[in-house]
């Protein structure tokens, strides 16, 4: 077993390291450092029923390992702490924002007390950190029951103490220039009468604006990534540090696939942070990154030899944890070695339709934190009797899968929703809907029985946005369908295009320009009219230009409603059993072709 056999060796190597130079007299030579790197948790504080495909005991062998649960993770990270007193444990980003239901209902305070427990010591921020408003960011740093949004603080920590580890924010800075949170963090460890210091950077992607409510970041400004992380590199050489530890939520992909999880490999990398690693200081040793939802462990030397970085992403929903090694040699003050993995967060499995996903005994498995798993349990009791309240009937899966026209069926689903909630006969109904494919966290699976459950809309809509209707002309409506396309799609980033309700229909070709790209468009098989006034419904936040799409900011004669999920299991509790939509209301020409559709959507 190959695979396997190289992954045990790294694991006895990386244990080497941790004990080397302990037991000699005065300082010793190299001072080891357990850096654990995860990304993109979302507050996924059960098990998320997923599973992480890694190589097995042949050279063509794959294993599906059950994966994740903050408390298994609690556990993972504690096993790796516990091979050297010299660790940190980072996260790059997103470590909060479109929670399920037993974080998010709670608004995150939850993950923020799992994490006090976990003793992590830092988060960059990530953009959904911001989903709530900046505000209410710092609350969770800073702890209060201030109310910033719909849902109610303090509902069961009363008061909520706020975050007990550091969120950086290195480029984001207020009106007066300085920075919303610290941008840097120093953890300084000492063996044997020497010392190293690890000085930490942590920032969110540049474009954080475009991918929340713009009133959420209103007041600030999202620096270029690189020229800040530059920056902050040089500050912290002239603060004493000796290693420098960037957490970017910022990331890429590789076509490595499962052999690249748990060995290094660089094969195939692309992505928004590549132009970032070329442009960054080699004053950087380690670059521990997110937003991809991509696992991946890289020695960008192989990419480019002038800049040596190591390069790490841990997927996503705490199923990974990077495990990284470092030995610093005290005499010559550099770096000595680094290496990294990823390790799967091996769970106890979990049931499916198709039957019992089990753990492997060729991987670790990690047994759950009690301290953890107690916290959890008071807010899973207290969520129950909402989460598992029925709701309707559905006759099959509704999923986040995209068309090759880019809608979905669960898109063009809570469009007829939302179309179905603010279309009263009276003045002011909605005509048509649009849903946005950042907004659908999950997919909606019934149970055996057909039966769907309040805790699984919610895990499809869980940003807590109400309902708005707003009139725009016909024109504006083409000039929306035009400006899905002004941003080009990527491997990394769903695709634009939003799901619509029912009876509106549209044709498009990429390969005519701009302004002519979007045909035929038709409400009920009537032609759209540029001059005439339609009433929209969309969240509130498409209502204010989320995401950039900024024609649905111009709208007027607004009309709030009630909160999208309210929408949702009204529509299920009026309409079951619910049909999962066809997804053939916009059809992209030639029909041959095809949008890149990762699973991706505004991370």
């Amino acid at each position: 077993m190959p695979a396997v056999g190289a992954m045990l060796r790294r694991t006895a190597l990386v244990g080497a390291l941790a004990l080397a130079g302990c037991g000699g007299v005065g300082a010793p030579q190299h001072i080891d450092i357990a850096l654990i790197g995860f990304n993109d948790l979302h507050g996924n504080l059960e098990p998320p029923r997923q599973s992480i495909t890694v190589p097995g005991a042949l050279p063509t062998e794959r294993v599906a390992l059950p994966a994740g649960g903050i408390a298994h993770l609690a556990g993972a990270i504690a096993t790796l702490k516990a091979r050297t007193p010299h660790h940190a444990v980072v996260s790059a980003g997103d470590l909060v924002g479109a929670s399920p239901m037993v974080s998010s209902l709670f608004l995150d305070e939850p993950t923020i007390e799992a994490m006090n427990q976990i003793q992590i010591d830092f988060n960059a921020v990530g953009n959904h950190e911001f989903d709530r408003g900046w505000r209410e960011l710092l609350r969770l740093q800073h702890g209060g029951c201030e109310k910033f949004t719909v849902r109610e603080p303090c509902q069961i920590s009363q008061p909520f103490a706020g975050a007990q580890f550091g969120f950086l924010a290195a480029n984001v800075l207020r009106e007066d220039g300085q920075t919303l949170l610290p941008a840097t963090g120093l953890k300084r460890f000492t063996e044997g009468g020497a010392q190293v210091t690890v000085g930490f950077i942590g920032m969110t992607l540049r474009s954080t604006p475009s991918m929340v409510t713009p009133a959420g970041v209103a007041g600030l400004r999202f620096a270029d990534e690189a020229d800040t992380a530059n920056a902050q590199a040089a500050q912290l050489r002239a603060q004493g540090a000796d290693i420098i530890v960037l957490a970017l939520h910022e990331g890429g992909a590789t076509t490595a696939g499962a052999t690249g999880i748990t060995e290094p490999s660089c094969a195939g990398l692309s992505g928004d942070i590549v132009p970032i690693l070329e442009r960054l200081d080699t004053a950087i040793d380690v670059v521990i990154s997110g937003h991809t939802h991509q696992a991946y462990v890289c020695d960008y030397a192989s990419v480019n030899p002038q800049r040596p970085f190591l390069l790490t992403s841990a997927g996503q929903y705490g199923t990974l944890v990077t495990d990284i090694a470092l030995r610093f040699d005290t005499r010559t003050r550099r770096l000595d070695g680094k290496s990294a993995r990823n390790v799967v967060v091996q769970n106890a499995g979990y049931q499916t339709s198709a039957g019992w996903v089990s753990p492997s005994a060729l991987y670790p498995s990690f047994a759950p934190d009690a301290q953890v798993q107690s916290l959890i349990a008071r807010y899973q009791d207290a969520v129950a009797p909402l989460a598992n309240k029925p709701v309707g009937q559905m006759a099959n899966a509704a999923t986040r899968q995209t068309a090759p026209s880019g809608e979905s069926a669960l898109g063009n689903l809570i469009a007829d929703a939302q179309l179905w909630a603010t279309s009263a006969a009276q003045a002011g109904g909605a005509q048509l809907s649009f849903m946005h494919a950042g907004g659908i966290r999950a997919d909606l699976m019934p149970d055996d029985q057909g039966l769907v459950r309040y805790g699984q809309l919610f895990a499809v809509q869980p940003f807590g946005n109400t309902l708005v209707v707003k009139t725009y002309t016909g024109a504006q409506i083409r000039a929306l369908l035009e400006q899905q396309f002004d941003r080009a799609t990527s491997p990394s980033e769903r695709t634009r295009v939003l799901s619509v309700s029912r009876g509106f229909s549209y044709r498009y070709d990429l390969s005519q320009p701009p302004g002519a790209r979007v045909q035929a468009i038709t409400l009920h098989g009537q032609p759209l009219q540029d001059g005439q006034d339609y009433r929209v419904s969309i969240s509130s936040f498409l209502a204010t230009g989320g995401s950039d799409y900024s024609v649905l900011a111009q709208g007027r004669d607004v009309q709030g409603g009630m909160l999208d999920v309210d929408a949702l299991e009204g529509y299920f509790r009026s309409q079951s059993p619910v049909p999962a939509p066809a997804t053939d209301r916009i059809t992209r020409l030639p029909a041959s072709t095809t949008l890149a559709t990762p699973e991706a959507a505004g991370r």
